[in-house]
This record gives structure tokens, C-alpha cells and sequence, in this order.
């Protein structure tokens, strides 16, 4: 069963022209983009997006990538993709739900996980830094 996630958000997007293929179905590539969309309105929401990661000296790159189709996208679909956060202490994992915006059915589900890495000297943290933990904290209820 996947976890809800203490934190989530949900993003609009359209699917342009050029993320689909000749049969007007979005190319599997492109969700990842998508994901990519609604993961930095999540940490934008935490105060705590990329810009603010470098500023404070670590990187955190994706380690790990799940997707699994249901439904393909098609060209001029609205979709809502929900970034929700479901672990932050020790690397951060989300989980995404990208659903048709008019009539909710699920498209794709998702899930990411990232973990800090000290920029100076490249070294990955086996905890998340404190700066991370506090942004998530004043945001939870």
C-alpha cells in the first residue's frame, strides 16, 4: 500500500504538441518531466526548493525512479499531477499521481527518491541536513 504523504501538491499541466508521438500519445519519456514539474512545486511550498539547496550546500540528486503507466496522456489533455511527500528524515521520497484533470482517472503513478550530497566534497549524507528537516517542520500541521 502507498504511503499518502504528510505534505502534497497538485499541479495543472497541458500537454503541448511536442511531448507527444505520431499517434498523439505523450512519449513514456516526457512523465518524468512532469514529475520533475510538480516535485519543485512541493519544495517550493516547503521553502526549500533547488536554489535554496545549493545556497545551504548540498545537491539532491534522483537515485531511484518508479513509474508505472495505466493510461497514456494524449495531445491538449489537461492533467493534475500530485507530488505528495512521504519520507524527508533520511533521503526524500515522493510519490506522484498523474490523473486526467476533468475527470480524475489516474494515468500514471510515480515515485522518486533523492538524497543530500555535501557539494564541497561530493559526500552523500546518511541523514537529511537539519536545514531540510526545518523546512519540512514548518509546514506540517
Amino acid at each position: 500500500m502507498r504511503s499518502a504523504g504528510v505534505i502534497h501538491v497538485d499541479t495543472e499541466l497541458l500537454v503541448p504538441f511536442f511531448d507527444v508521438d505520431s499517434m498523439h500519445v505523450v512519449w513514456h519519456g516526457h512523465y518524468v518531466k512532469y514529475l520533475e514539474v510538480a516535485r519543485c512545486a512541493l519544495l517550493d511550498q516547503l521553502g526549500h526548493n533547488y536554489v535554496q539547496m545549493q545556497a545551504s550546500g548540498f545537491a539532491w540528486p534522483v537515485i531511484d525512479l518508479q513509474l508505472r503507466y495505466i493510461r497514456g496522456a494524449t495531445f491538449g489533455q489537461r492533467l493534475t499531477v500530485r507530488a505528495s511527500l512521504v519520507e524527508w528524515e533520511n533521503r526524500l521520497k515522493i510519490h506522484y499521481l498523474i490523473s486526467d484533470a476533468e475527470t480524475g482517472e489516474r494515468m500514471t503513478r510515480a515515485s522518486t527518491v533523492q538524497v543530500a550530497v555535501h557539494i564541497d566534497s561530493g559526500e552523500m549524507q546518511l541523514a537529511s541536513p537539519q536545514v531540510m528537516l526545518d523546512a519540512v517542520q514548518r509546514v506540517l500541521p
